[in-house]
């Protein structure tokens, strides 16, 4: 065994480890980290790995001289921990999509189900724990995969026993988050606004159109508009694009610059009438719901169109990787009996049949959906086997190249095509085939996210000198509480919006692009309801995008489904990031360091407005009377001043504070540490 994998705590060690209160710290770091990443999912389309800010609060809480603990026992809490980030990705991809679809004007849910969500995720989240139980050997200890997210997370698991946690830093840049989204919050004291709206006219345009033959055929004016919004004053939008660097929200950036600065534009141009033909009792659509509608019913389905074969080429372009994944991800291990307890896991027997009871209830709900009993047994079998088989594709990829960049959407997409056609060919059609398709994909979905933050878990694990067995048990755990807890979150955002006057999930508030994406398949392949013009139109772009060798067609197709505002934010963070790098590289500050200190401020940030957002949801939600902060401290609705042109200074000023923690405190302690 090399240096770099001997573990950090011996074999024989009997360290305290899986521990009553490290699985309570773990479940309650599930319960925050899935919290804040379906508010982020709903917002922008992603979560954030939960692998680092995890093992920093963590390592903090051990701190605490009333709950002192041993690096086990914080490799249980963290583990435990991160499930709430993968559970939260596996339901906001995909759960949405039950309340977006509808068939001959008839919805599959009007409103979130409470038990049949919580028992999707509970199912899903336990098999993909049991599925890559069974890998884990493979994956984490045979397949000699880099994992470059687990040795980083290893190595500031290390260094927090040295005395370096960078906890205080993640709490601040959750304090300032959280003060901001206080501020800019319409049902908090508000004052600056967090994004303007711009709509511009363009001058108008007579065409002398005429045939091939140079025949005139008319004169036709045509006005086109310009339309889109600032970037939206957003720490935990900002600290997404700082993350994910200065190329990838560039990317992103790309596709809402062609939704609303081209093919919004251009629907104006071609359609000059368009206002009127919307008109209801001979009143035109104001500017913002005609730019809305627009987007919405023209430019998403084509969006829809471009991610479906971005996905597909992602999947091609992954095909030497995927091929090594099921090659080595079902190699017979020749490791014999146990001989230590670091190569303990759960009994085989006990894992095979706890997969083949969840199968059960699954098949119930399935029923639920299809009143088709071979349906649904055709369901649950799909739903078994391409879990397990996405499960260990997905987890060889997240050894590959890290959690962070698991095409889930993609893995998903597969299993939902396969499962809608399977669907079609037993004549399970309408909204019945829909909500088995959703069904399959939701569990499928969530098997995927957890057992690729498990395995990710079970490598850190490895390094550290953890018991397999018990960070499985402890991911179960966490598992179980989770699924029952984070409807909630996502049921509050929902109905609070719609309170606020929205229409929940799928308005500009709350995207939910992969659960949009999801349901507009579902419902055109089964349901047979699909703008198959534009859908097609999408995937001719996509393809145009490959031919021409595009970075990532699927981030650009993601990018024209979000509002204008959150794709401007990501890429601020991106921008602010590349400020970063180039400060950083003249002060000759090494990049490891420095990156680490600034996921940490980022995640801060992000933690701080998920929280506090979904906190104000739930305020909102459960208050008869309570319009917002402003309202019960002034008596007024809104500060006058805050339309006008001082909010929007002050957001500046906001914005200011967001650069500022993300430049120069990476900076200063990067140079710290390394002096």
């Amino acid at each position: 065994m090399s240096d770099e994998q001997q573990p950090y705590v011996p074999a024989e060690s009997t360290m305290a480890e899986l521990t009553v209160k490290a699985v309570v710290l773990g479940v309650v770091l599930a319960a925050i980290m899935g919290a804040a990443n379906a508010y982020l999912a709903l917002k922008a389309g992603q979560t954030v790995s939960a692998t680092f800010p995890a093992a920093i609060l963590a390592l903090a809480a051990f701190r605490l001289p009333f709950f002192r603990g041993t690096i086990l026992e914080q490799n249980i809490a963290r583990a435990a921990g991160t499930v709430g980030e993968a559970l939260a990705a596996g339901a906001i991809f995909t759960i949405p999509a039950f309340l977006l679809v509808t068939v001959n004007g008839q919805r599959l849910w009007t409103e979130f189900d409470y038990w049949q969500t919580s028992l999707i995720l509970l199912i899903g989240g336990i098999l993909g724990v049991l599925f890559i139980t069974l890998l884990r050997r493979t994956l984490a200890v045979e397949a000699a995969l880099p994992f470059p997210e687990s040795k980083a997370c290893a190595a500031i698991v290390r260094a927090g026993q040295a005395g370096a946690t960078g906890a205080k830093y993640v709490f601040g840049a959750m304090g300032l988050g959280m003060l901001i989204q206080i501020f800019k919050d319409g049902a908090g004291l508000r004052l600056f606004r967090e994004s303007v709206e711009v709509f511009k006219q363009l001058p108008a345009s007579v065409i002398h159109h005429f045939d091939s033959s140079r025949a005139p055929l008319g004169d036709v004016q045509h006005r086109g508009a310009v339309a889109f919004a600032t970037p939206s004053i957003s720490p935990a939008l900002i600290g997404v694009g700082y993350i994910i660097g200065f190329e990838l929200s560039a990317i992103n950036f790309s596709g809402g610059v062609l939704a609303w600065l081209v093919f919004i534009p251009l629907a104006f141009f071609l359609d000059p009438a368009l206002a009127t033909k919307l008109s209801v009792g001979g009143v035109a659509p104001a500017e913002g719901e005609l730019i809305f509608s627009v987007w919405y019913n023209i430019v998403r389905p084509v969006a829809v169109g471009a991610m479906l074969v971005g996905a597909a080429n992602t999947m091609w372009g992954m095909r030497a990787s995927i091929s090594q994944a099921f090659a080595g991800a079902f190699k017979r291990s020749h490791g014999g009996a146990e001989k230590s307890r670091l190569e303990r896991d759960l009994d085989s027997r006990g894992v095979l049949l706890g997969i083949v009871g969840l199968t059960i209830p699954m098949t119930w709900i399935y029923w639920n959906f299809t009143h088709n009993l071979i349906g649904a047994v055709v369901a649950a079998v799909v739903m078994l086997v391409l879990g397990f088989l996405l499960s260990a594709v997905g987890g060889y990829l997240v050894g590959l190249m890290g959690g962070s960049n698991q095409p889930v959407s993609g893995l998903t997409l597969s299993a939902l095509i396969l499962a809608a056609l399977l669907m079609v060919a037993f004549g399970v059609t309408g909204l019945q085939g829909v909500g088995a398709v959703l069904g399959v994909s939701a569990v499928v979905c969530c098997a995927i996210c957890v057992s690729g933050s498990l395995i990710q878990d079970l490598k850190v694990g490895h390094l550290l000198g953890g018991t397999p067995k018990k960070m499985e048990i402890a991911e179960i755990v966490a598992t179980i509480t989770t699924a029952f807890v984070l409807v909630f979150p996502m049921l509050w955002l929902h109905q609070a919006n719609i309170k606020q006057g929205g229409i929940g999930i799928g308005d500009r508030e709350l995207s939910a692009p992969q659960a949009g994406l999801m349901a507009q398949l579902a419902q055109g392949i089964v349901g047979g309801e699909m703008p198959w013009g534009l859908i097609l139109f999408g995937m001719c772009f996509s393809l145009a995008l490959i031919l021409m060798k595009a970075a990532s067609p699927t981030l650009i197709a993601v990018g024209m489904y979000l509002p204008f505002e959150t794709t401007g934010a990501i890429f601020v963070g991106g921008c602010i990031k590349w400020l970063a790098d180039k400060l950083a590289a003249r002060r000759g500050v090494a990049g490891e360091s420095f990156d680490s200190f600034g996921s940490l401020v980022a995640s801060g940030l992000i933690a701080g407005e998920s929280l506090t957002g979904v906190m104000m949801a739930g305020i909102v939600l459960f208050s008869n009377n309570f319009k917002s902060f402003t309202h019960s401290l002034f008596g007024v609705e809104q500060f006058a001043w805050v339309s006008g042109p001082a909010g929007a200074w002050a957001s500046l000023v906001a914005l200011g504070a967001i650069v500022w923690v993300l430049v120069k405190i990476p900076l200063d302690n990067a140079k710290r540490s390394e002096a």
